[in-house]
């Protein structure tokens, strides 16, 4: 090719680099021109799910376009996190993950076919979800020593329930196995309200979970919890004593929610994302029912896209030393 072909060839390409930029950038300014997918990783009525909905039904006034909640089940969340990082990474179809999906799944499963950090940009920190240590009714210690003396006589005995491999009621009760040196048997489910569903039928002996997911069950009376996995006591259930105060203090988790995006949604997109977010975290009818709920709500220092980032990568090198040895 001559020179002046070459240089015909080299506008060309330069041309329809500016063409595709400009294209980006006004799809940027007019999203959402339509409904978004928001995939959450487990079934319905779960806390993941319970904040989702939540968040986002303010965030769709915000953007002016529905929001869809799809929940899509299995393998602790990982095949709905797979699917999304695969996504068309136009602003259309996210995903609202938490440290399970983003960040324990990653020594959970060695052949994971995504990484949270190279697959997804982060869009949005939504809720921090104290864990709480959960029990059938009628399970017969009464307090968290008693519970603990309790599953170490009897670990080939009682079982513990949780929403698959990786969830973050598998993840945070394999930390209080590790605790108490025990393996008790796991009993999966397809997410967590069905696990709570089979706490509250007393088909299971006890659970680790999310606060969001048990605060009316204890209020009701239908469970009993043994303790917050917290330094401080949780409003939603001023009664339920710290771990530290019920005398197992090694045993500290607290889970979160977040918003994901497909690798390469365009920087506008996500910053509409996260506008939209932060407004719903302001709202006072969102914070009271996620409040309500037990949550902490994230200050704003938290709230960025990069923040959540370098909390996915900070849970990432938390969790790894911990649950490298369940493989």
């Amino acid at each position: 090719m001559n020179w002046y072909g070459r240089s015909l060839a080299s506008g060309c390409l330069a041309a329809l680099a500016g063409l595709a930029s400009l294209t980006a950038q006004a799809q940027a300014q007019t999203y959402p021109t339509r409904s978004i997918t928001m995939i959450v990783p487990f079934a319905a009525g779960g806390p993941t799910d319970v904040i989702a909905r939540i968040v986002t039904g303010h965030m769709a006034q915000t953007l002016g376009q529905a929001i869809i909640i799809e929940n899509v089940v299995g393998a602790g969340g990982t095949t709905a996190t797979t699917r999304a990082s695969k996504a068309a990474n136009d602003g259309y179809t996210l995903i609202t993950g938490h440290m399970g999906t983003h960040a324990a799944s990653v020594p959970l499963y060695p052949n994971l076919a995504y990484h949270p950090e190279k697959n997804f940009e982060p869009v949005a920190l939504l809720a921090g979800t104290p864990i709480l240590i959960l029990a059938r009714k009628d399970f017969a210690p009464k307090d968290l020593k008693e519970f603990v003396a309790y599953v170490k006589a009897n670990e080939t005995k009682v079982n513990a329930a949780h929403a698959g491999v990786g969830s973050v009621s598998n993840v945070s009760c394999e930390l209080l196995n590790s605790v108490l040196g025990v393996k008790p048997v796991g009993v999966p489910f397809n997410g967590t309200g069905p696990a709570m569903n089979a706490l509250v039928a007393g088909q299971v002996d006890y659970m680790c979970d999310q606060i969001v997911n048990a605060v009316p069950q204890v209020n009701g009376g239908t469970i009993k919890a043994y303790a917050v996995a917290t330094a401080e006591r949780n409003p939603s259930l001023p009664n339920v004593p710290t771990t530290t105060e019920a005398g197992l203090p090694a045993f500290q988790a607290q889970a979160w929610n977040a918003i994901f995006a497909p690798k390469g949604t365009p920087a506008d997109v996500v910053a509409k994302l996260n506008e939209a977010a932060v407004k719903a975290l302001d709202d006072e009818g969102v914070r009271k029912r996620l409040l309500d709920l037990g949550s902490v709500i994230p200050g704003p220092a938290d709230r960025t896209p990069a923040a959540l980032g370098t909390l996915v990568k900070n849970e990432i090198a938390k969790w790894t030393p911990v649950l490298k040895p369940v493989n």
